[in-house]
């Protein structure tokens, strides 16, 4: 392969990436959509997004986008198809259905035109998933599904009012949009268990870890601490991100109201956050902030003392936090209020960049944070081993070129079954001609006996 053609490895190629989650939204999935699509639209290929209206994680819609039906814009050399769609201002599994039944009519009945040479959904989106299995399928091209989150398994453990109807409904639709895909990838080794049980044959099974998407903290600790109003000596805890039923942050609220020389921070949005303002009500030492924008995000993670990745005890096998990969750049320390046995606390031992504590424990989680605070240079020493993990491991040159290497295998695969398509059609058509000789080599014969 020449220099030209490694640089571009996708040239002339047309691709579609189907996910409900896309820039301009700064946290979850949608980070990773962009980058995936911007990463191939550079590759060379006609790379095609259909997506929703952001609207996470505040799950409002964002007001440039208010009012809109369709769009279809252009965002660094990709070619982005908006379809509106309801977002729940709470969630129920009644309305997280209208949310997905929504997203899948638009989607179905207002594809981007064209045929792609592939299709690629994000996946916690059922609906992203389902469209993206039958554009595959009336085209005839690979699907490739990335699971982020497996839906069903969040419906059953998430907590969500009528989560356990919702779980079984999910779970069809999952079966559906991966058994006939040609490759899944996967985000993690402890999705694998939960993939096969959908249907999925494990040799078909692919892990491609998310990247980290943000910076390195560059700005000066001490004056983003006082620009927060962190006074020097007072332990800061931190949790970022989305505001939701999975987190469980409520261990956050109570570990506050047992420790007011401790400032609890949640940093972010989500359908929770009303109801833990109301749970927080009278705590002078529990702060609400909105999520922080791309130029500042890690400074302010890097100003904490300790971050917080916290999960309801049931949650195991369903989901890893995206925000993981930032707070391991950040270079702070993490306590992982989660179960022991599920994906996220697997992450959080293998970067060596935290430590683990029982879920929805507050006092365990506070005794966690006393330790490192009253330490800081084993705070420190832990929190070094992020910036470490992620070069090693999480970097996003490495996980582009993970996807890559999905891409490359699925596009071959096809082009393989192609040929010997073409092989068997071709031999199937010579059998045919031969037989039609016999045939007719047969009818000369009975003629003449006749």
């Amino acid at each position: 392969m020449s220099a030209a053609e490694h640089q571009k490895p996708f040239e002339n190629r047309r691709l579609l990436v189907v996910s409900t989650n896309y820039a301009p939204e700064l946290t979850g999935i949608g980070p990773y959509a962009t980058q995936l699509a911007e990463h191939w639209a550079a590759s060379g290929a006609r790379t095609e997004v259909l997506t929703g209206m952001p609207h996470y994680p505040a799950w409002r819609v964002d007001e440039r986008y208010r009012g809109v039906w369709r769009r279809a814009e252009s965002r660094e050399g990709v070619r982005v198809h908006r379809r509106r769609h309801y977002v729940p201002p709470r969630q129920t599994a009644l309305r997280r259905g209208a949310f997905e039944a929504s997203v899948l009519v638009h989607g179905l009945l207002a594809p981007p035109p064209g045929r792609p040479d592939a299709v690629i959904s994000q996946m916690p989106s059922l609906a992203g998933g389902v469209i993206a299995a039958r554009l595959a399928r009336r085209h005839r091209v690979p699907h490739i599904p990335v699971v982020q989150d497996l839906m069903g398994a969040a419906a059953a453990q998430s907590g969500i009012r009528g989560g356990g109807r919702a779980a079984a409904v999910a779970s069809k639709a999952e079966r559906y949009a991966l058994r006939g895909a040609a490759l899944v990838g996967v985000i993690h080794e402890s999705f694998v268990e939960g993939v096969t049980a959908l249907g999925v044959d494990p040799g078909r099974i692919r892990v491609v870890p998310n990247w980290t998407h943000v910076r390195s903290p560059s700005a000066d600790r001490a004056a983003t601490r006082a620009r927060l109003g962190w006074p020097e000596g007072t332990p800061v805890l931190l949790h970022s991100g989305n505001m939701g039923l999975k987190q469980g942050l409520d261990v956050l609220v109570d570990l506050a109201r047992l420790a007011p020389d401790v400032r609890v921070v949640l940093m972010g949005d989500g359908n929770q956050r009303d109801g833990l303002r109301a749970r927080a009500a009278g705590l002078p030492n529990l702060d609400f902030l909105p999520p922080a924008g791309a130029d500042d995000f890690t400074d302010v993670l890097a100003a904490a003392d300790v971050l917080a990745v916290t999960q309801r005890a049931s949650v195991l096998d369903m989901s890893v936090p995206s925000k993981l990969t930032s707070y391991f750049v950040s270079g702070r320390p993490v306590v992982a209020s989660v179960a022991d046995e599920g994906g996220t606390a697997d992450e959080v031992r293998r970067s060596g960049a935290g430590v683990l504590v029982a879920p929805e424990d507050p006092a365990a989680l506070l005794a966690a944070v006393r330790t490192l605070a009253a330490d800081p240079g084993a705070a420190r020493a832990l929190g070094d081993h992020g910036p470490r993990y992620v070069a090693q491991h999480l970097s996003r040159e490495a996980g582009l070129a993970r996807f890559d290497a999905l891409l490359t295998e699925a596009l071959g695969d096809a082009r393989a079954g192609t040929a010997r398509a073409g092989t068997a059609r071709a031999g199937t058509a010579r059998a045919g001609t031969a037989r039609g000789g016999d045939a007719r080599a047969g009818d000369t014969q009975g003629g003449a006996r006749r």
